[in-house]
Order: C-alpha cells, then sequence, then structure tokens
C-alpha cells in the first residue's frame, strides 16, 4: 500500500515563457519538461501549459532526430530516449519516427565496431552487449540503457512488433545484468572498481529494475527486487524514493514508503507525483 497523497500541482507556475521547465530555478531543460508534462498527463492536463511544453520540445528536437538536454547545449543525447513516452496524440509521428533513429544509431564506445574486434582477436566468444551512452561517442551507463529499453518498449506497445528493436532492448537487457553490483542494486556504472565490489544507489536500482519489467524471473530480478526494497528503508530523495517505487510498480509490488523526502526540484515533483498515479506512462 502507498502511503503518500495523490494530488494535482500547479505546474503552469512553475513553467518558464518559453514553455518549459527548470529542474528548480532558471532555463528551461528537456528532462524537466518532459516529465512535468507526463506527470500532467495522469493528474489533468492544463491545455495551454501542457500546449505550451510540448511548443518547447518540439522546437527543442535536432535536425538529427535527437534531443539536446537544452537549447544551449549543440548536441542530441540521452534524452531523446524521454520523447516516445509522451502522449501519443502529443507527438508528430515523423518527429518520434526521427527520434527512435537516432537512438538506434547510438551504442556505448565499448560495444563498438574496434571493441568487437579485439574480443574476436582475444579469441573471446562473446559479444558486448550493446547499451546506450549519455553522450554520443563515449562510453555506456545504466541510467540511459535503462531509458533506451524503456523507450524501445513503449515503441513496440504502441506500434506493434518490430525485431530490431526487440533485439536491442534484449542486449540492454544483457548490458543491465551484466552491471549489477553484488548487492543486488545498480550504480552508474561499473559494479567493480579498485578491486572492490561497488554500492548501488536508489535511483539507479529503481530505473534499471524497471527497464528490466517483462524479464524472466530469476535469481538476478530477485535480488534486484531486494536491494531495491533494502533501499526504501534508508533512502532520503525523493528522486530516489520514486524511482524505487516505479521500479517495483514495474514487477507488480506497490510498496508502501516508511519515508517521505521532501521534494528538492520540479523534477523530484513530477517523478513523485507519476509514483503514485494508477497508471504510470513510462510503465504503460
Amino acid at each position: 500500500m502507498v502511503c503518500c497523497i495523490f494530488k494535482s500541482m500547479d505546474w503552469k507556475s512553475k513553467q518558464n515563457s518559453d514553455g518549459g521547465w527548470a529542474y528548480a530555478h532558471g532555463d528551461s531543460w528537456t528532462e524537466p519538461t518532459v516529465f512535468v508534462l507526463l506527470a500532467q498527463s495522469v493528474t489533468g492536463i492544463d491545455k495551454p501549459s501542457f500546449e505550451a511544453g510540448l511548443r518547447f520540445l518540439s522546437a527543442a528536437q535536432r535536425r538529427d532526430g535527437g534531443w539536446s538536454p537544452q537549447p544551449g547545449v549543440a548536441e542530441s543525447t540521452w534524452v531523446t530516449a524521454l520523447a516516445p513516452f509522451l502522449p501519443e496524440q502529443a507527438v508528430d509521428p515523423e518527429a518520434l519516427h526521427r527520434a527512435v533513429s537516432w537512438l538506434k544509431g547510438q551504442t556505448g564506445r565499448e560495444s563498438g565496431l574496434i571493441y568487437r574486434l579485439r574480443q574476436r582477436l582475444a579469441g573471446s566468444p562473446d559479444r558486448y552487449p550493446d547499451g546506450w551512452p549519455w553522450f554520443p561517442g563515449t562510453a555506456a551507463w545504466v541510467i540511459p540503457t535503462s531509458f533506451g529499453i524503456l523507450a524501445f518498449q513503449r515503441v513496440l506497445a504502441i506500434h506493434g512488433d518490430d525485431r530490431p528493436l526487440r533485439e536491442r532492448i534484449a542486449d540492454g537487457r544483457r548490458f543491465l545484468l551484466a552491471r549489477q553490483c553484488a548487492d543486488g542494486g545498480w550504480n552508474h556504472g561499473s559494479n567493480r572498481a579498485l578491486g572492490r565490489d561497488g554500492d548501488s544507489y536508489p535511483e539507479t536500482t529503481g530505473i534499471a529494475l524497471a527497464a528490466l519489467r517483462h524479464t524472466p524471473e530469476s535469481a538476478q530480478l530477485d535480488r534486484a527486487k531486494s536491494a531495491a526494497r533494502r533501499h526504501l528503508t534508508t533512502c532520503r530523495t525523493a528522486e530516489g524514493m520514486a524511482w524505487l517505487r516505479i521500479g517495483l510498480a514495474a514487477h507488480g509490488e506497490s510498496v508502501h514508503a516508511p519515508f517521505q523526502p521532501a521534494p528538492r526540484t520540479t523534477l523530484d515533483e513530477a517523478l513523485a507525483t507519476l509514483a503514485s498515479a494508477p497508471s504510470n506512462p513510462l510503465l504503460s
């Protein structure tokens, strides 16, 4: 049973004149703008505010089909994976197609051609699984890989079967499982550093667990859910608490949150709203 109160927020009062939202104060950014629009979609849409947010995002899409974190960044990044979660009728189909095409072309540097050639020369029979990086041409990490998986799952749910997307989702899941920490959760990248096991974090554990929904039950998945439950008892950030609840909800667990941290940012408020919603667009 979830103990928090599900309520509508006055998102418009926090909205910038360009239609976007900041993390807390200042310039608009893609990530909080998408999550506020998703929060509006589950609490009740303020049409003028919602449409202004969509216009901000539409203007921010880059020629290559991706999105940058904010208009001042001249490169598409992982935030492109957030676009498919917006209500289907709110996103131009061609814009979504271009975003998915951009995501298809992104892999971590260590899973590229040079790495694979080295693996072959070393006689390794295993291909390194393709994850997603924060920025093109860099190493893959847990959070962008998780959002890449979730984005492709959303596209499949809306548009039907697509073998390359299914294969990429499977690869992303293998990447996540290979990065699982000894305690069952996830941190941002490697599960070992300087010869010791790395500790997992609440938000990364929740996000990865959400991306692993529809994964067959296994000992690894059981350990991940146990890690998320442990984090719930000690987590003191609104973002971490929200993602833990979302991650466990992806596996059918409606959890009691023993502590309700005060949101510090607009993104925190949007995530807490989604975690409390009866229907979460991130998991639909």
